[in-house]
This record gives structure tokens, C-alpha cells and sequence, in this order.
């Protein structure tokens, strides 16, 4: 027999694995006393404007549902560079009120397009160093795609909507405030 018959017989053999491990008495396999099915949950728009560091870890678990399988997230982190010049932080400042309300209209709209479970919305206020995150968007549906997609229209949807202003802080103690370029208010120069 050659290498690619013996190979190729190898896959042929019927194997037989468990479905599943056997049950202990006491075991952390024991079924649940619930059906997931049966898992009644209200979906939950989780929103935050904050000045503490923002935990990816976190806001992942905030949308975690057993009812989904995909969380999708969107971190946007500070770089250390912006046309040339070094920059050593941003800092972040929003009017709350109308801040918090355009994003309660976003998580609207996503429910609206797409079947997602869960929404998180953090943002970061005041300064933030390079690499640190500024902004976490999760969202957790049944399936990737409603995810994916959601996620993209929150940020953008974000950036051309929320009232919330950035400052480059520059290596030469210089800073210069942006106007996001999606923004609907914006005139073009």
C-alpha cells in the first residue's frame, strides 16, 4: 500500500465519539433545570459617558446573552500620530444631554434594521492617552451579520450625530480641536 492509500483509508475507519460527556450526579455538566429556549430577556441599551478608562472585557459582557451568537464590537483607540505631528493624548468633552438622547435615537434605529439583543454604548470623556480606548460600541444578536452591520452604522451614525467635540493634544504643546468629517452640522471649507 503507498503513503496516500494508508491516508487515505485512515478516513474511511468509522469513529465513534460521545455526544456528550456522561453525567455525574453533582456534575457541572448536569443539564440546565431551564430550556434556553425558555430564557426570557429583555433586550438592554447600555449607554455611558464617562471619564474612568473604558474596559473592553466589560462592555463585552454587558451585551453577552444566551440567547445570541455574536457580539460584535467597535474600539476606537487613540493614535499616537495625526498629519505629521506627535500626538500624546485627546480629550473628549459632549453635551450630555443631547449626547446621551442621539444615542438612545441610534439604538432605536438598530433595533429598527437589524434583530440585536443587546447595545453598549461607552464613551470616554476628558483626556485620553495614546492607546487607550475612547469608544466601545458592543451589540449581540442571534447571528453575525446584524452584529457586523449594526455596529458600523453605530459609529458612524455616532460620529454625524452626537454632539461630542475632540482635542488633539500635540507632543510640542500644541492642540487643535477636530470636527468629525461625518458630521451633519459641519460646513465644507
Amino acid at each position: 500500500m503507498s503513503s496516500l492509500e494508508i491516508s487515505s483509508s485512515c478516513f474511511n475507519q468509522e469513529t465513534k465519539l460521545p455526544l456528550s460527556p456522561p453525567l455525574v450526579e453533582g456534575s457541572a455538566f448536569e443539564p440546565l433545570e431551564k430550556d434556553v429556549n425558555e430564557v426570557e430577556e429583555k433586550p438592554k441599551d447600555i449607554i455611558k459617558f464617562t471619564a474612568e478608562k473604558l474596559s473592553v472585557d466589560e462592555v463585552s459582557q454587558l451585551v453577552t446573552s444566551p440567547l445570541c451568537g455574536a457580539i460584535s464590537l467597535f474600539v476606537g483607540t487613540t493614535r499616537n500620530n495625526f498629519e505629521g505631528k506627535k500626538v500624546i493624548s485627546l480629550e473628549y468633552e459632549a453635551y450630555l444631554p443631547m449626547a446621551e438622547n442621539e444615542v438612545r435615537k441610534i439604538c432605536s434605529v438598530l433595533r429598527q434594521k437589524w434583530p440585536v439583543r443587546h447595545i453598549a454604548v461607552f464613551h470616554r470623556l476628558g483626556l485620553v492617552p495614546v492607546s487607550e480606548a475612547s469608544i466601545i460600541i458592543a451589540v449581540s444578536s442571534a447571528h453575525r451579520a446584524a452584529s457586523l452591520e449594526a455596529v458600523s452604522y453605530a459609529i458612524d451614525t455616532l460620529k454625524a450625530k452626537v454632539p461630542i467635540w475632540k482635542k488633539e493634544m500635540y507632543e510640542e504643546s500644541s492642540s487643535s480641536w477636530k470636527r468629525n468629517k461625518e458630521c451633519f452640522w459641519a460646513t465644507s471649507d
